[in-house]
């Protein structure tokens, strides 16, 4: 093999095995990801989400606590198990999608306790209000995308969405399940 070649494959082959260890960007797949919810009353529960979440991550492999993650739900995407709910939730009683189309989150800390198990710490905006929430996540990594998902649970009242408490509970269940590809 001519020397040229060669300095080419090795240079390829750094280049290649670099790649391997380094941090790598992945994009939210829209599609397949999903927020939902379950808000509780003393009668009863219902089920809803948001259909729409978008976002990126940065995936250090080697450092996984340098690692980050920024979301953006849609809440016009917002569905529920009954649509005059869905229309009541829309409105500022809830999430008051007009004026607050999106959702946020993004970490400051990424904390894995195990191989695939962690919490990410961050700041949720909701309602034009922040507030530093950890989330319990769990990662695999299956082909060429990154799983997570998350179940948790928060106080609404926190963002400022106090109808009908002392009816509706407070604390909402989440599970938010994520598909990140390159």
């Amino acid at each position: 093999m001519n020397r040229r070649i060669s300095l080419y494959v090795c240079g390829f082959l750094l280049a290649f095995t670099s790649q391997i260890n380094a941090a790598e960007t992945l994009k939210v797949d829209s599609a397949a990801s999903k927020v939902d919810f379950v808000g509780k009353k003393d009668d009863g529960k219902h089920v809803g989400g948001f259909k729409k979440v978008e976002g990126t991550a940065l995936v250090d492999h080697e450092t996984p606590s340098a690692s980050s993650l920024k979301l953006a739900i849609d809440t016009k995407s917002l569905w529920s198990d009954d649509d005059k709910l869905t229309a009541h939730l829309s409105n500022a009683d809830f999430f008051n999608v007009r004026e607050f189309p999106t959702i946020t989150f993004e970490s400051t800390k990424v904390v894995m306790k195990d191989d695939n198990k962690g919490e990410i710490v961050g700041k949720l905006t909701m309602l034009g209000k922040t507030v530093e929430t950890t989330v319990p996540v769990t990662a695999e990594s299956k082909d060429a995308e990154l799983h997570l998902h998350a179940k948790f649970k928060i106080d609404r009242t926190q963002w400022g969405m106090k109808y009908g408490v002392g009816k509706i509970k407070n604390e909402v269940d989440l599970d938010a399940h994520l598909i990140l590809k390159k």
